[in-house]
């Protein structure tokens, strides 16, 4: 039992982070500036040591929260957005008067969110841990109390998520009952009877549906160009990434438990939202004319191309997986990051023209900015190229020919689009006079200097980075 204590430290630590952040911004009014920031960030960077240095000898926390390298893979990776978004958010919630006890402490809450989804072995964790995620983002996207887009963003996904939720709960249910337990791997993987089959399919469908609101997948993906442009950039940035991460990483545990015989049934219904997935996100990002809503549907295209390989996952395709998913993090948190920096108090920089020429007048961002472009369109030398790679190779191998050429065609048309981008950066006259851009502190220089590193280590170098994955891969014959 003691080293079931020990390895849920990370997850005490960002609760009790977010518990003391409140609990001074009630008690302590006349507190110094910039103490919530720095407890926020020092919360997460005791998580961060937490899950790359304890090393837990027990599989799962009382058989609820796994504490293997897998669930430890995700609790650092989804600790570290959130390090990244805390470095993006500060001047930009500062400017705009929402940086309080609730703004960081929410923050805190849906990182706690995210880890519990990412590393759930019981439904009970799962639903708990959606729910906490859920919950905080609702507030944390409509923060904005002066901008009438956030609260309706914030409205749209609290919406979307209570019928996701409905969905969710009640395939869990379903699930339940033919089963007869709530243990994630003793349900998925449960011996059947002929007559349990098609409850044990429609549970799973359902499970698939509210899942598939979440993660943005077609036909439950309207919501999501909505909800970006109205949220508050570095807030989009971490409901792109850590939310969809944290739900892939619990998905790609779903898919491999799944045994084999119900797998056969499921895969028609996989194969067909992988590709609905990709060519509607990347239709439907060439004929934007904002940033935010192109990125969102690039969000959506990029949860096409990781749906397209779940359906490798019990052939080999893990690796690849956990790969991107870390490259698609950096990838979203730096060009929505970039797009909060750039903004002015009032609304958010969105339209093409307002970028236009902004890569001779702000060289650094706008170059950071061009690099996450070129990685999420998956073109060489960056982080972005490896991950795809790695993505169609695993597709490739296990015989799934129709489905890989369906996403390279996919990713032929999203260069279009990102490309688009660029041109205005860098090949359109300077657009049309608006409020000065507003500098960058610290922070933000510190948080896009990480993400130029990492997607051009990661592209040019990244055996590392492999080399952790696979014994991850190694480790987790059951992803736990």
């Amino acid at each position: 039992m003691q080293s079931d204590w020990l390895g849920i430290i990370p997850v005490m630590v960002l609760s009790g982070g977010g518990i003391v952040i409140f609990c001074v911004g009630a008690f302590w009014p006349r507190r110094p500036a910039g103490l919530l920031f720095a407890l926020a960030l020092l919360a997460v960077a005791a998580t961060l040591a937490g899950a790359a240095l304890i090393q837990p000898v027990a599989p799962s926390f009382v058989g609820l929260l796994g504490l293997g390298a897998y669930a430890r893979y995700f609790t650092f990776l989804l600790a570290a957005i959130t390090g990244l978004t805390l470095l993006l958010v500060r001047q930009y919630a500062w400017a705009r008067g929402f940086a309080g006890d609730e703004f960081y402490g929410l923050i805190l809450f849906a990182a706690l969110g995210m880890i519990l989804v990412a590393g759930a072995v019981h439904w009970l964790i799962f639903f708990l841990g959606l729910e906490l995620l859920s919950l905080s983002l609702y507030v944390l996207i409509a923060v904005r109390k002066d901008e009438p887009r956030s609260g309706e963003a914030g409205l749209k996904y609290f919406i979307v998520g209570a019928v996701a939720t409905a969905f969710l709960t009640f395939g869990i249910a379903v699930l339940y009952a033919v089963t007869g337990t709530l243990e994630i791997a003793g349900s998925l993987a449960a011996n059947l009877s002929a007559q349990d089959l098609p409850l044990f399919l429609l549970a799973l469908s359902l499970i698939l549906v509210g899942l598939g609101f979440k993660i943005s997948l077609v036909p439950f993906h309207l919501w999501t160009p909505d909800v970006y442009e109205g949220a508050p950039a570095p807030v989009t940035a971490f409901l792109s990434t850590g939310s969809k991460v944290a739900l892939f990483a619990a998905l790609l545990r779903f898919s491999f438990l799944v045994a084999p015989p119900v797998w056969t049934y499921v895969m028609p219904a996989l194969w067909v939202l992988a590709v609905l997935t990709m060519a509607v996100g990347n239709l439907t990002a060439i004929h934007q004319s904002r940033l935010k809503r192109l990125l969102a549907y690039s969000s959506v295209a990029q949860m096409g191309y990781l749906f397209m390989t779940l359906l490798a996952v019990q052939q080999g395709a893990m690796p690849a997986l956990l790969f991107y998913l870390a490259v698609y993090a950096v990838m979203d948190l730096g060009s929505f990051g970039i797009v909060g920096s750039l903004s002015p108090p009032g609304e958010d920089r969105d339209a093409l023209e307002d970028f236009q020429g902004l890569g001779f007048s702000q060289p650094w961002r706008a170059g950071i900015l061009a690099v996450c472009l070129i990685s999420l369109a998956g073109l060489p030398p960056t982080a972005g190229f490896m991950g795809k790679f790695m993505l169609f190779r695993a597709v490739l191998n296990a015989n799934f020919l129709v489905l890989a050429v369906v996403g390279m065609l996919t990713v032929i048309i999203s260069i279009y689009y990102y490309m688009k981008v660029v041109v205005a950066l860098y090949m359109k006259p300077t657009g049309p006079g608006g409020p000065a851009i507003p500098g960058t502190d610290p922070y933000i220089g510190l948080a896009l200097g990480v993400v130029l590193v990492l997607l051009l280590w990661w592209g040019i170098f990244p055996p590392p980075l492999f080399e952790l994955i696979g014994k991850v891969a190694a480790l987790s014959a059951v992803p736990v």
